[in-house]
């Protein structure tokens, strides 16, 4: 369950089709990257980025969560602001990614955790696995540092995150499947 959540689309009318004109927002979750949509407060002033709550307690925006939504329900203005977003989101979430390389495992024989990032080979897995046993990495700097072949370690983040968001992907590590690929309840 998601507490905070960043706004990426504000719609101030709701959406055009629907039958209640009220306003509304569409938000990513800032601890599971969730895809929500709420109603919000008329007098609320809402910019792009900002960062409400959505938790049952302190609400002061936000004043109904109307439920989850996949990637292709996000308007498009939701769409294009949403990388930006996924890379302020990483970088403000620093600790967890490293604490992510740090600690990443095999899966199986031949797939390792760190072979699902896009932009990790065999060459670059190694390097970081070799260089995590010498010292466990501390910031995106130092591992940009010691591991120089990652140019851009916060992108690889955010694009796995958008991959995980559209459904491309098997497994999911930073988000929980999109609504439409999760088990129906009573269905195996």
């Amino acid at each position: 369950m998601e507490d905070y959540a960043w706004v990426i689309e504000y719609m101030p009318l709701g959406h055009s089709e629907a039958l209640r004109r009220e306003a509304a927002v569409q938000l990513l979750g800032v601890r599971y990257f969730t895809l929500l949509e709420a109603t919000i407060d008329p007098a609320s002033n809402i910019v792009l980025g900002q960062k409400v709550c959505v938790g049952k307690e302190g609400r002061k925006e936000v004043t109904h969560i109307k439920g989850r939504l996949n990637y292709s329900d996000l308007t498009n203005g939701a769409r294009e602001f949403l990388p930006g977003m996924l890379r302020k989101a990483v970088e403000e979430r620093e600790a967890d990614f490293i604490a992510f390389i740090n600690n990443a495992k095999p899966i199986s024989i031949r797939v390792h955790t760190l072979d699902l990032l896009p932009g990790i080979g065999k060459k670059n897995m190694e390097m970081l696995l070799k260089e995590r046993e010498i010292k466990p990495f501390e910031t995106f700097p130092d591992l940009h540092k010691r591991v120089p072949s990652l140019v851009d370690p916060i992108g690889i983040f955010a694009h796995r995150i958008t991959n995980e968001l559209e459904g491309k992907e098997k497994y999911y590590l930073f988000t929980k499947p999109p609504a439409a690929l999760m088990p129906k309840p009573g269905y195996r």
